[in-house]
């Protein structure tokens, strides 16, 4: 296969390929995920000794995703970090230079929001679903945290939950106090954990010590290898375009409301019928 020219094509064919690779290489797919800055600027090397593996497995990684060599991969990692790196403002400007309106920007963020939908239809677990609705149900209390681009998708699930008259609560890192909060999650609570790439190094960690401890995790993300994946008993994928000036929340937020229907009928089916039974008929 030839190698992707794009960095969400390559994020999208290392995780396809991911099942099949060698043990050793899935630890380099893993980091390569984990870690795109570090690929675009760092030697072989530097990602050998990072990744745990000889510079040897660096070479056959970038083989095995098509490249004829480590350099041509690097250049995809390195232009997304110069697309990525630059603020809302400046990618509004380069819209504008390249000759385009407004109009010309939101068009491709709706057809990319559309695509979104159109995925999440596809591969929405009904399975995934109604497991995550059961450990919603069977938590004394729901613990959900998401930060910077993620966050609009706990915001939405800690008031829907309530709406259901469960214990919802946001982990809101108020007063940096992230991980004095994280601590009160136990054994008998469920943590709700978003994160997409770039991954945010606090959900991260507090999803993994959260996991460590017997803590449930429902994780939203975007691949089987996100440093989520480890941590989640019940995991929902949902990928955006990275390509794109902006990317579009519509998939994640479409997700945790299906997950809020999910829980929805499945309250209702556990709650005991009021109906009463109509009076016996004299003979």
């Amino acid at each position: 296969m030839a190698g992707a020219t794009r960095y969400d094509d390559l994020a999208r064919a290392i995780t396809e390929s991911y099942p099949s690779l060698p043990k050793r290489l899935q630890g380099l797919a893993r980091y390569a995920l984990d870690n795109p800055d570090a690929m675009a600027l760092a030697t072989v090397a530097e990602i050998a000794r990072d990744a745990a593996v000889p510079p040897s497995a660096v070479i056959r990684f970038a083989n095995a995703m098509g490249f004829d060599g480590y350099l041509p991969l690097q250049r995809v990692y390195r232009e997304r970090l110069v697309a990525r790196s630059a603020t809302y403002r400046e990618r509004i400007q380069a819209l504008r230079a390249s000759g385009g309106g407004a109009d010309d920007a939101i068009r491709p963020l709706i057809d990319s929001a559309v695509g979104d939908l159109d995925r999440l239809r596809e591969h929405l677990d009904a399975r995934a679903l109604k497991a995550a609705a059961a450990l919603v149900l069977d938590a004394r209390t729901i613990y959900v945290l998401a930060q910077r681009r993620a966050f609009p998708v706990a915001a939405y699930l800690v008031y829907a939950l309530s709406q259901l008259e469960l214990r919802a609560h946001l982990l809101d890192n108020a007063g940096g106090m992230l991980r004095s909060q994280a601590a009160l999650v136990g054994r008998e609570d469920l943590l709700v954990a978003a994160s997409f790439r770039n991954y945010t190094p606090d959900v991260i960690e507090v999803a993994d010590a959260c996991h460590r401890r017997g803590t449930p995790v429902i994780a939203f993300t975007d691949t089987a290898v996100s440093p989520l994946a480890a941590s989640a008993r019940v995991r929902f994928d949902v990928g955006d375009n990275l390509s794109a000036p902006f990317r579009s929340l519509v998939g994640p937020l479409t997700a945790a409301q299906a997950l809020v229907i999910a829980v929805g009928y499945a309250q209702a089916e556990r709650r005991p019928s009021t109906r009463k039974a109509p009076p016996k008929r004299r003979p």
